[in-house]
């Protein structure tokens, strides 16, 4: 979004990756982008405006609210969605279904602010697709086939609804036919992954030049008192490049999810030795961070929590790794319950993926030197919903069972002995939550009593979208760990991603976005999109300043 926004201006720009693919946690992630005060919202007759967005955002951060920043977010959002939307030739649609997490604070909306992208042919990178980064395999299928949001619906119904069947055979059919015709992978991009295409195209369209394989080792100054960015030095290959920059850098690498030592300093869980999983690329290892700091820049560390968190279960591969799979929505369903290695339900399911991860960090400190979280699904509910990457009917479970990610059991009794429970504790925990699934009340931690929660229940179930005895047996567990998509800890940074000092005063010719800037949301993660959506649209605005830089 930078170099679009700068190269639409007229500048010459250079995008410079460290890896051999194009695309960093954005290709991997769903893509959506919450965009306050959107076109789409006002032509379906929809309310919104900046100034409830800014209340939102700054009962979300709280203490760590930075008025000046959310206020450049909320003001521009849409500017920055428009901008992209022309640029790419991809046009976004509201996502109706998708809610602010927290409906209890002021300015919160439903199906307003987030949007996600249509789908992307991906023969608009040419050759270049195959420079594109893959997405998650425990996200895709066959190893190829990129699954869009508004196809899981169709997915689950497979076998159960004729036009659900005929929708996902036509895509697997056309998916087939590409492979046969000699592609690396579906055509059909969908997500961040046709987001980062489509941006990459309309770049290249732009003149952009994107060098893959070209590591920045050090930012290069000129001047004094201040000094000023004025490039880069770059490693690729044996060859050390200096690259000349008049008008300005832009860091966006990606955080630091990849650096033990950064996660270890600024995760607590991590800091006391308990394991974490990221589900960004390790590759993103706080290069920007090191960067800018080696020139005076500041780190913004007093967020309500370090990183955007959500439970993540491993999938064994047939290389004998393991691949991240987050997630998102299966807690909510009816039929399922997550509890801890002692067999005891510790918070409410539904709530986001960010607050889970927070609730299982807080009862980690009990019992077991490293805790085990479950979730455990009856055999009815895994059919329906699927558990984890265990897919729902009709696709079979044995694979995932001899591999030890799906453990099955005839009872719940057997269950609590295959996963070294405690006797009983599994059996009392579910008949309390089954006696609040059948009355639709959950006393003990509220489950479906938020409109958020309902909005990823099953809409057709009674009387709470949310809860579901688990009775049929056989039943299913799955491991969940604390894990991240990216990090919020970053850079401090003004109103358009002008880097700051320590002193407070902006770095000349330095800018930072993506999650190499502290998170604009303090930390907080209320909303589906807030982290794409920062970047595309300080992304937006950093391209933007960067151009009034060079007019000066």
């Amino acid at each position: 979004m930078a170099a679009l926004s700068a190269a639409r201006a007229g500048l010459k720009v250079v995008v410079l990756e460290k890896t051999g693919t194009i695309g960093g946690t954005t290709a991997l992630s769903e893509g959506m982008v919450w965009i306050p005060g959107n076109r789409q919202a006002r032509e379906a007759g929809l309310r919104d405006s900046p100034d409830a967005a800014l209340a939102y955002i700054e009962a979300a951060a709280g203490a760590a609210f930075e008025r000046e920043r959310a206020r450049a977010y909320v003001d521009h959002a849409a500017e920055a969605l428009a901008f992209a939307e022309e640029e790419m030739g991809v046009r976004y649609v509201l996502a109706t279904g998708s809610i602010d997490y927290h409906q209890h604070l002021p300015g919160a909306t439903s199906g307003v602010r987030a949007l996600k992208a249509g789908i992307v042919d991906g023969r608009i990178l040419g050759k270049d697709l195959r420079r594109l980064r893959v997405p998650l395999p425990t996200t895709m299928l066959w190893g190829g086939m990129t699954i869009a949001g508004e196809d899981l619906p169709h997915f689950f119904k497979v076998g159960r609804s004729w036009a659900s069947t005929m929708k996902v055979a036509g895509l697997v059919a056309r998916y087939a036919l590409e492979r046969v015709a000699g592609h690396p992978r579906g055509l059909r991009l969908a997500n961040g992954n046709g987001l980062i295409a489509a941006l990459w195209a309309a770049a290249k369209r732009r003149g952009v030049q994107v060098v893959a394989g070209a590591q920045v080792k050090s930012l290069a100054l000129e001047g004094i008192s201040p000094a000023r960015v004025s490039g880069a030095v770059v490693l690729t290959g044996d060859r050390t490049v200096r690259y000349r920059a008049r008008c300005g850098v832009v860091l966006a690498c990606g955080g630091f999810p990849g650096n033990s030592e950064r996660r270890a300093r600024f995760y607590p869980h991590v800091h006391q030795g308990r394991a974490h999983h990221t589900l960004a690329p390790a590759t993103n290892t706080g290069d920007g961070l090191a960067m800018a700091e080696e020139v005076g820049a500041a780190l913004r560390t007093g967020l309500s929590r370090p990183a955007a968190w959500t439970p993540v279960s491993l999938v064994p591969q047939a290389d004998g790794g393991v691949v991240g799979y987050p997630h998102y929505i299966d807690r909510a369903k009816p039929g399922i319950v997550a509890v801890t290695h002692e067999g005891r339900r510790f918070t409410n399911e539904a709530a986001s993926y960010h607050d889970f991860v927070h609730a299982m960090l807080s009862v980690a400190g009990t019992g077991a030197q490293e805790p085990a979280f479950w979730l455990i699904a009856d055999h009815r509910a895994q059919r329906l919903y699927g558990l984890g990457a265990a897919p729902p009917a009709p696709m079979p479970l044995g694979a995932w069972q001899r591999s030890g990610y799906l453990i099955s059991a005839p009872t719940l009794q057997a269950l609590a002995v295959r996963l070294q429970m405690p006797p009983g504790a599994l059996d009392e925990t579910v008949a309390r939550f089954n006696a609040f699934a059948r009355t639709g009340t959950d006393a003990d931690f509220k489950r479906g009593a938020d409109p958020y929660d309902r909005a990823n229940g099953d809409a057709h179930h009674r009387p709470n979208p949310c809860l579901g005895p688990l009775e049929q047996g056989p039943f299913h567990a799955v491991r969940v760990w604390p894990g991240d998509i990216g990090t919020f800890v970053g850079l401090a940074t003004a109103a358009h991603g002008e880097v700051l000092d320590t002193g407070d005063a902006p770095i000349a010719g330095l800018y930072a976005v993506g999650n190499d800037a502290a998170s604009f949301m303090g930390g907080s993660y209320p909303a589906a999109g807030i982290t794409v959506g920062a970047a595309m649209v300080y992304g937006y605005l950093a391209g933007q300043r960067a151009v009034s830089a060079s007019v000066q």
